[in-house]
């Protein structure tokens, strides 16, 4: 193990450590005063994680390259990850992308191990340039163990090697491919979902609509955690977090440039699903939000878009959260609980 190996397996171990003390004296050690925005109150191990990743500052990720700013995300990830979760198998596999297979990773839970059951087409997070199967993991572990489903958790095409609509594009491919493989995954064709966190969330939403518009076969439901929505506005929550709660608004901006090629792209509902027309008819969604996200906003501004067009929804917004959560569910019981709340959701949607 090289010296940036240990520090960083060592920091891991410090910052796991603190993650196990109670409320108050997480509280004391991020400074004992809570942070209050918004009417909202952070989660004292957020805030104390948030405190210790700002005492061991990374260059901003928008100075960076996207080569760099993936190695980076590695290293955080290596810092807070979790136990791996047993499952019955993980299998690496292929599915079908726009232009080409994509490498894809196969969880099946126990209790899923003998029969035929749902399944959850996931699509990672990370602004459409950074993050991928690795990175995503224990949250995929966490929700196959949790909903009962197996999850297929898919590496689409990253920008700005591959520009938009290419992520968009292969998600849809991929979940035809799946539909269509479905007994070769045990999977029930007829209870397959969509889901995602962040840019994969906005990749979901991107798959049951154009699914929707082409007539073809479509998602059985939708699980949005934290979604991109909308390319085109900044909401008010963008404003409020837009530095100092992990995900930043430069940070966005950044996504935006290396994903999007064009002004018209930022309109486009491939890329800003809110600027879809009507949804009627479209899967049955679970939008989970995040109290202290810059996409808090557009994620709740397209829950209400799917009520007002007759489409089934329900939103869950964790107000004491911030955006990526997921993966801290290893580190922090807050985030921990809430994934296995998603995961419920999940299994009570897709139940036979």
């Amino acid at each position: 193990m090289d010296s940036a190996a240990a520090s960083i397996k060592a920091q891991g171990a410090v910052v796991r450590s603190l993650m196990r003390l109670g409320p108050a004296a997480q509280l004391r050690l991020a400074g004992g005063t809570p942070t209050v925005l918004d009417g909202q109150t952070l989660d004292p191990g957020i805030q104390l994680l948030l405190k210790l990743m700002a005492m061991a500052p990374q260059p901003e990720m928008e100075r960076l390259s996207p080569v760099q700013a993936r190695a980076g995300v590695t290293a955080t990830r290596s810092m807070i990850a979790a136990p791996e979760l047993p499952m019955a198998s993980v299998t690496e596999t292929t599915v079908a992308g726009a232009e080409g297979p994509l490498p894809a990773r196969l969880y099946v839970p126990e209790e899923c191990k003998d029969s035929t059951s749902p399944l959850l087409v996931f699509f990672h997070g990370g602004g459409f340039v950074i993050c991928d199967l690795e990175t995503h993991d224990a949250p995929c572990r966490l929700v196959a163990q949790h909903s009962g489903c197996r999850v297929l958790s898919v590496d689409y095409r990253l920008a700005p090697e591959h520009k938009y609509p290419a992520a968009a594009d292969d998600a849809l491919a991929a979940f035809r491919d799946v539909v269509a493989r479905a007994n070769e995954f045990g999977a029930d064709p007829s209870r397959i979902a969509v889901g995602g966190d962040s840019a994969g969330g906005q990749l979901a939403t991107v798959t049951a609509q154009q699914a929707l518009a082409d007539g073809g076969p479509a998602p059985a439901f939708q699980l949005l955690i934290y979604p991109v929505c909308d390319f085109a506005e900044k909401y008010p929550s963008y404003h409020l977090f837009s530095e100092g709660f992990f995900l930043t608004e430069a940070q966005m901006d950044w996504f935006g440039q290396h994903y999007l090629s064009t002004t018209d792209d930022l309109n486009d509902p491939k890329a800003s699903p809110l600027k879809a027309g009507p949804l009627k008819g479209l899967a049955p969604a679970h939008i989970i939000t995040a109290g202290f996200d810059p996409l808090r906003d557009e994620g709740e501004a397209y829950a209400a878009k799917l009520k007002a067009d007759g489409v089934e929804v329900t939103l869950r917004r964790h107000s004491s959260l911030i955006h990526g959560f997921i993966n801290f569910s290893g580190a922090n019981r807050t985030a921990h609980d809430a994934v296995c709340e998603m995961a419920g959701v999940l299994r009570a949607a897709l139940a036979a």
